[in-house]
């Protein structure tokens, strides 16, 4: 009797623990969700992925709270969010170059928006709108620079497309980056198969910072690693023309699959083998010979 009832009072305050710990949470959302700000004023952002921010998400700079989010909606037209900011009036000397990124708390927290100075002298007005932006972070982009794919650059300066086909994506992915001496200029914006040429018809947004790539250079699905993830590597070429919004990258590389590499490994081995084999002099006397 003795032992069950230590596990009953065992098993009740473990329940109770759980119902506190809710509670405390539930306290704790609700008091950051229904903050009460003063006169506001309205500035727009707009993000390529808000991931799962919400409204009268907060607004911060420094970690310091300056605002919340007012609406979000999907801009007509464009795959971006336009989100609007209301911000505290008493916050209204933000540089109009500033960068509004949104961020977690903690690993499972709350997603918000997070404002970087700029170093203009302008400050944003009621109903302006913020141009540089940071879109949310993707679990599938961390796990890529967890693996040493690297994350896709910010393209902060907006960006261009550029088409390329791959007999063979492998498993490149929306997201993955697009990297020209090893550093990220853009992303994969769009993998799809042709059903016509039977190909896959990739489309990769560059950043307009590079804008100087050469129309003759070579694009190539690498994957970062043994394990790691895939990305298309920029090979820049010789021609004094350049690469512009909608040009097609005519000469690519198909991704490796793990049975072609085994499969050139084996054949290399043997070929190489049988080689020295052949060719290589025989030193021994014939059986019965001094």
């Amino acid at each position: 009797m003795t032992q069950r009832r230590s596990y009953a009072v065992g098993t009740g305050l473990f329940i109770v623990l759980g119902f506190a710990t809710l509670a405390y949470l539930a306290t704790q959302t609700t008091s950051v969700a229904n903050v009460r700000l003063g006169a506001t004023y309205t500035v727009d952002a707009q993000f390529a992925n808000i991931g799962q921010l919400k409204e009268r998400a907060p607004v911060k700079v420094a970690g310091v709270r300056i605002g919340q989010v007012k609406s979000i909606a999907l801009e007509p037209g464009k795959e971006v969010a336009d989100v609007k900011l209301a911000i505290d009036q008493h916050y209204d000397a933000i540089p109009d170059d500033s960068v509004a990124t949104i961020f977690t708390s903690g690993l499972l927290g709350d997603q918000y928006v997070g404002i970087q100075f700029g170093s203009s002298k302008k400050a944003v007005a009621d109903g302006g709108s913020l141009a540089l932006t940071r879109p949310a972070q993707q679990l599938e982009e961390m796990l890529g620079k967890f693996f040493g794919a690297g994350g896709a650059a910010d393209n902060l300066g907006g960006t261009y497309t550029v088409k390329a086909r791959f007999t063979n994506v492998g498993a490149l992915s929306v997201g993955a980056p697009v990297k020209m001496a090893g550093v990220a200029i853009g992303s994969v914006q769009s993998v799809q198969a042709d059903p016509v040429k039977l190909d896959a018809y990739v489309t990769l947004a560059i950043d307009k910072r590079y804008s100087q790539i050469p129309d003759d250079s070579a694009a190539a699905v690498f994957t970062s690693g043994l394990i790691g993830t895939q990305y298309v590597a920029i090979q820049p070429g010789g021609s004094p023309d350049m690469l512009k919004n909608g040009d097609e990258l005519v000469l690519t590389q198909s991704a490796m699959q793990l049975e072609d590499l085994i499969g050139k490994f084996l054949v290399n081995g043997s070929s190489s083998g049988d080689k020295k084999a052949d060719g290589a002099p025989s030193n021994a006397s014939p059986a019965g010979k001094q």
